[in-house]
């Protein structure tokens, strides 16, 4: 069966996976390996950025190399990098030709806004030096598309998508977060394209499983299950980042894939629920939001989700490094952590599950504070 193709806003139709570049930097030669199996798995999507340290350059050589052994196959490729928000017009230009030179190309498929997260950055992608060097671009013809990638809130993300600057995004949607998945399946709805940012690692590190999660899961693996789920619900495709060919195995399973969920699946997803619930009992956290917003600015129902994977299905490893990463990513993730809860009470009455959201906090802090770690990038 043929892999199938979904649109990505005004461009290219694009394969159900994305090959992401920001771990196979190692050298141009493992960037070559990772793109010839992303290539066997029905991958046409690559998506880069300058901020994935030497990736570009690694990835220009590798295209080189396939235009050369696989001509037809390079023919089909669509192209995605990314400029950081708040550069001047002279800066951005200057970024944008980095970009095309290191790749070897004249033209970007689609150009992204890296981390739209602020609503400065999206005041500068509509209304400033931003708004004049995303114009610029298309007009001159070195991009077909604009798009952006948030890390931001829900509100913020929405008017992103409202402004009709862009032509797609790419957001956290995964199993395990599903908080923007409806705002995902609008955005579809209305032409927009909808990338899923990292489904495996960021989705819980799907790639290295608990024992209570593949229980859970059974009898499919979590991962994909995970990716399954996604692609379900409409997703124009779900960003890998590779760094060896056996990392694209299960996506050239699953290049096809598109269709609703089966009956196994269906079942799965309802074990998966079911075990959540009985593990966690009344102290489950239904992700309803009715808690916020907290005097303090506390993201609750961020913690308490990271609190029902870690009790829930056994995914501590991922809550305590998602966890430890609150305060020192920047505008990239949470700032505060639940020790920053004074346990004034506001969120209490407010909680339809009648949960102690401030014990709960403490117990969360208590589980999952760890020494710092340093990100992938930036």
């Amino acid at each position: 069966m043929p892999p199938e193709r979904r649109p990505l806003g005004s461009g290219p139709g694009i394969s159900l996976f994305t090959l992401g570049t920001m771990r196979a930097t190692g050298s141009p030669e493992q960037m070559l390996e990772v793109l010839e199996a992303a290539l066997d798995a029905g991958i046409n999507h690559v998506e880069t950025a300058p901020s994935y340290g030497p990736a570009e350059a690694c990835l220009g050589q590798a295209l080189d190399r396939i235009a050369t052994s696989r001509p037809g196959d390079r023919a089909e490729l669509v192209l995605t990098s990314k400029i950081l928000p708040g550069a001047s017009l002279e800066s951005g230009q200057a970024q944008l030709f980095g970009s095309l030179q290191r790749l070897g190309v004249h033209r970007l498929d689609n150009l992204a806004v890296h981390g739209l997260n602020r609503p400065e950055h999206l005041a500068w992608a509509l209304e400033g030096e931003g708004a004049r060097l995303l114009e610029w671009a298309l007009a001159q013809g070195l991009v077909g598309q604009l798009g952006f990638s948030s890390h931001g809130s829900t509100p913020l993300i929405e008017q992103a998508l409202a402004s009709g600057r862009f032509s797609f995004c790419s957001l956290h949607l995964h199993l395990f977060d599903q908080e923007r998945v409806p705002l995902a399946q609008r955005a579809l709805a209305g032409g927009i394209g909808v990338l899923a940012i990292s489904p495996a690692d960021k989705g819980g590190r799907l790639y290295d499983p608990p024992p209570e999660l593949i229980a859970d899961c059974a009898p499919l693996e979590p991962l994909r299950l995970a990716y399954r789920y996604l692609l379900a619900k409409g997703i124009s495709s779900l960003t890998l980042g590779a760094e060896r060919r056996q990392d694209l195995e299960l996506a050239g399973q699953l290049k096809s894939a598109a269709g609703p969920l089966d009956n196994q699946e269906l079942h799965a997803l309802r074990h998966l629920e079911a075990s959540g619930q009985s593990r966690l009992g009344a102290e489950r956290c239904g992700q309803c939001r009715a808690c916020l917003p907290c005097p303090s600015g506390v993201p609750i129902p961020e913690l308490l989700r990271l609190r029902n994977l870690a009790l829930g299905h056994g995914m501590e490893t991922f809550a305590s490094e998602r966890y430890n990463l609150i305060g020192r990513a920047g505008h990239w993730w949470e700032a505060l952590d639940a020790s920053a809860c004074h346990s004034c009470g506001a969120c209490l009455p407010r909680c339809p599950h009648g949960l102690e959201i401030p014990a709960l906090l403490a117990d969360t802090h208590r589980r999952l504070a760890a020494a710092p770690r340093r990100r992938l990038w930036g």
